[in-house]
């Protein structure tokens, strides 16, 4: 009997396309000889539409956007997109895989809707992916752990509105320049701005303000960006290291995505020493989210070989050519490897949450 997996892709976020891609490349990668593939497509305005059991691999994203016809009625939400009657399988799909970034999808929201359905699902729990999206909760926790990590404070825009002048004079007080400003739950480095003055500051909140209503504001650092991949439920394991390389100021949105102009080396030249703390500190912040699956820990390694912790990302990118993919090619594990270990991990999880009593 193969393994039914519902792929979870799309999504009302700006990282829309960067699921898109993602959505391609795992069904390029799964064995269709092993699993029953269910495409669940959510549009840019958040429509969800069950696509037909796919047979093949898709050849492009075209392929995986579906829109509401006759065959396919389901333009909203609704449990039985969850169901396998269209195949051979029997009853509610095997595994659900989220590939998706960002809000409405990579926060906690879908994950809790999978919880209340009571099905397995890839990757992080509810706790760990809402706290790992929201960047100023995520610090915090990091803070409270123990964990090194450059100086920050946040707004929301309520605050900033009510006093533009006092939020840019308290940055330049903590921080200084240069600082970096992000929308706090967004990933794939959109609306992320370097500053050096206050005009782009000033700037920088605005186009920050566009995609959130909390923003992050971090200080500058000189520092080698050091990632490494972690994957498993309750006893973690860590890819080699690998190191982002940008030809540019920072890694922004366009050298990820479209201009390539990015170099990943891996493995990492670091030390051994240097890596061992990486792979404690990467767990040690697993652990404190409470992550299970996967994450991605991005750090910084300064000049004088300190350590400091910039954030997890709880869905990273996953295309075979996205840095957590490479790192654990690089360790042994292709990607096909990858995602089937992905799916065990998420059956695993759900079958020891099973256990739990809920009567007393």
């Amino acid at each position: 009997m193969k393994t039914s997996i519902g792929l979870l892709y799309g999504g009302k976020s700006a990282e829309h396309k960067v699921s898109m891609q993602t959505a391609l490349a795992v069904t390029k990668a799964l064995n269709f000889e092993k699993f029953e593939i269910h495409p669940i497509y959510i549009t840019e305005d958040g429509q969800w539409i069950k696509g037909p059991q796919l047979s093949a691999p898709a050849e492009n994203i075209k392929q995986l956007e579906f829109s509401p016809t006759a065959a396919l009625p389901s333009p909203a939400f609704n449990p039985s997109m969850f169901q396998a009657e269209d195949s051979g399988s029997a009853g509610t799909l095997d595994v659900i895989f989220p590939l998706l970034h960002g809000p409405n999808g990579e926060d906690g929201t879908v994950q809790g809707m999978l919880e209340l359905l009571n099905l397995p699902y890839v990757g992080n729990g509810v706790l760990a992916s809402a706290a790992g999206m929201d960047k100023v909760i995520m610090k915090n926790i990091f803070a409270q752990a123990g964990l090194a990590q450059v100086d920050y404070v946040s707004y929301i825009r309520s605050e900033w509105e009510a006093d533009p002048e006092k939020a840019y004079s308290q940055v330049e007080e903590k921080l200084g320049y240069p600082s970096f400003v992000k929308p706090a739950n967004l990933g794939s480095s959109v609306g992320i701005s370097k500053c050096t003055n206050r005009a782009e500051l000033e700037e920088a909140f605005k186009e920050a303000f566009q995609f959130d209503r909390k923003i992050i504001i971090e200080q500058g650092v000189t520092a080698r960006e050091i990632e490494i991949g972690v994957l498993g439920n309750d006893h973690p394991e860590c890819s080699v290291a690998g190191e982002i390389v940008p030809k540019k100021d920072f890694y922004d949105y366009k050298a990820k995505y479209e201009d390539g102009d990015t170099a990943l080396v891996i493995p990492a030249e670091i030390e051994e020493n240097e890596y061992q703390d990486l792979k404690e500190q990467a767990v040690k912040a697993y652990k404190a989210l409470d992550c299970s699956g996967l994450v991605r820990a991005d750090f910084f390694l300064t000049k004088d070989g300190q350590l400091l912790i910039n954030e997890v990302n709880t869905m990273p990118g996953f295309t075979p050519f996205s840095m957590f993919p490479l790192m654990w090619k690089h360790t042994g594990m292709e990607y096909p490897q990858l995602i089937e270990r992905l799916v065990e991990l998420a059956i695993e999880r759900h079958e020891e949450k099973q256990k739990i009593k809920y009567t007393f």
